[in-house]
């Protein structure tokens, strides 16, 4: 058992994810590309902040539909540069955009 295994159950937010989530296999696109853009937000922070921010992030992020992320352009990039609701890492944000391009 990890370490997350350990620690995940009973947890408010990890609990749902670990349960429901973590580890089970994915083949679909769209949460491929969400579960992409989270390990990249997710880089030099906690799997928790992520988790928490997770709702916003799909708000913001069109639901992680690749082809409207992809289309992304600088006003997408300035708006969510604003949203106080995710990770706001330029750097990040266009690492995103870019991988939905390459999809």
């Amino acid at each position: 058992m990890s370490g997350y295994c350990d620690i995940a159950p009973g947890h408010p937010i990890h609990g749902p994810y670990h349960d429901h989530e973590y580890g089970f296999p994915l083949a679909e696109e769209r949460g491929l590309f969400e579960r992409l853009c989270l390990e990249i937000f997710q880089a030099g922070l906690s799997w928790l902040i992520v988790l928490k921010k997770r709702p916003s992030m799909a708000k913001a992020f069109d639901d992680f539909e690749v082809d409207v992320v992809a289309a992304y352009g600088e006003a997408e990039v300035a708006r969510l540069m604003e949203d106080a609701g995710i990770i706001r890492n330029r750097r990040k944000i266009e690492a995103v955009i870019e991988n939905a391009r390459r999809l």
